[in-house]
């Protein structure tokens, strides 16, 4: 069963696809059936660039489990950064 629920964040970062690297403006995330991964149902981050057509992507599906890790240790690794080495964006 889908949800067909979608998050859309905006990103200021750096993806590398097919052609080399490219800005990203946007990621979009939701819980679907995958395209390759193996499993019924997977987290999948889309990384993109709309301004610059589909080749500027940057995809991955990711097992619900190892998602909330990675997830869970982005925050960590953001948490023990020395205070002033990352400058964090206001939110829009």
């Amino acid at each position: 069963m889908c949800t067909y629920q979608t998050a859309t964040v905006p990103m200021s970062g750096s993806g590398k696809g097919a052609t080399g690297w490219f800005p990203l403006t946007a990621a979009t995330v939701y819980l679907d059936h995958p395209v390759d991964a193996p499993a019924a149902h997977t987290l999948n981050i889309d990384f993109r660039n709309p301004e610059r057509g589909a080749a500027a992507r940057v995809a991955v599906e990711l097992d619900p489990a190892r998602a909330r890790e990675l997830a869970e240790a982005i925050l960590v690794m953001l948490d023990a950064a020395p205070p002033g080495l990352i400058e964090e964006a206001a939110a829009p």
